[in-house]
């Protein structure tokens, strides 16, 4: 018997996760160290973008594994990301903000399309 993962109940976490390594990656490799406070600060505007990107998305009654929700998240998460970045004196060098805007839209929507092209290919 084959059991099917309910990537609906799987997302925020697939999400979070994303958060979680693109801000590790990057503090470790500017040489902040993964601290969990350095990791906090870093991440929490983008984890405050996600969760009213997932809001919006809910709102909406989508499905929130399909791949026009994860843009919406994407979306919610660099920019507010980046808005409460500034908000909170952080920087946002313009390569910073392509960087975060690449790599979670690589993560964020990519586990999305992976999981339609297996379901697709599955039927």
């Amino acid at each position: 018997m084959v059991r099917f993962v309910h990537y609906d109940r799987l997302a925020p976490v697939f999400d979070v996760v994303a958060v979680g390594i693109f801000v590790a990656i990057g503090r470790s490799a500017h040489d902040h160290g993964v601290q969990p406070s350095g990791l906090a600060s870093t991440s929490w505007p983008f984890l405050v973008g996600l969760i009213i990107g997932w809001f919006v998305v809910v709102q909406r009654r989508w499905t929130v594994s399909s791949v026009r929700a994860g843009v919406i998240v994407w979306l919610f998460t660099v920019a507010l990301g980046m808005v409460l970045r500034v908000i909170a004196g952080q920087g946002t060098a313009i390569a910073f903000v392509i960087v975060a805007f690449a790599f979670l839209g690589l993560f964020i929507v990519g586990w999305r399309v992976l999981r339609h092209g297996l379901a697709r290919r599955r039927r």
